[in-house]
Parts: structure tokens; sequence; C-alpha cells
């Protein structure tokens, strides 16, 4: 992933063209952990191999013990879309 300084990330987050919101809503044990932790990975912040084991959005110490996700987590992430996947 390219390093962003905080000048460049500032202009990508005050440019609502760039920007993209999503949630990711599914029952219980239907991969909402692991997609988001796909995208982490995607988008640099976690290991391509941590992906789906890291549980990367889940903060909370509950969350970790029991292996479930109890409350919401926002992220931002740059995403650089290239043909090759």
């Amino acid at each position: 992933m390219k390093g962003y300084t905080s000048e460049e990330m500032l202009h990508i987050m005050q440019n609502p063209t760039m920007i993209r919101n999503m949630s990711v809503i599914a029952h219980v044990d239907h991969g909402k952990t692991t997609i988001s932790d796909s995208f982490l990975a995607k988008s640099g912040y976690i290991s391509k191999d941590m992906a789906g084991t890291v549980c990367g959005l889940d903060s909370m110490e509950e969350e970790k013990e029991h292996g479930i996700t109890i409350k919401s987590s926002g992220v931002s992430m740059i995403f650089d879309i290239d043909a090759t996947g």
C-alpha cells in the first residue's frame, strides 16, 4: 500500500467524489468479520494471511474472548483499484 501524507489524506477525506460508505449486515456466522478483515487486508491495515482470523474491527475484550462481534465499528480505508485484483 502506498503511504499517504497528511495533506493527501485530508484532500481525499474532503472530496465527496472519492468517498464511498458501506456497511456489512448479515445473520450470525455468515462471514461479516471475514469480509471486513479482507477489506482491511486489501487496504494494507492487516496482513493478507491474517484476514478472516484477526477480527480487526473487534475492539472489546468480550468480543475477543467469545469470538463474536457485539458493537459496530467504523474505519476509514484507502483502496486503490487495480486490474489485477
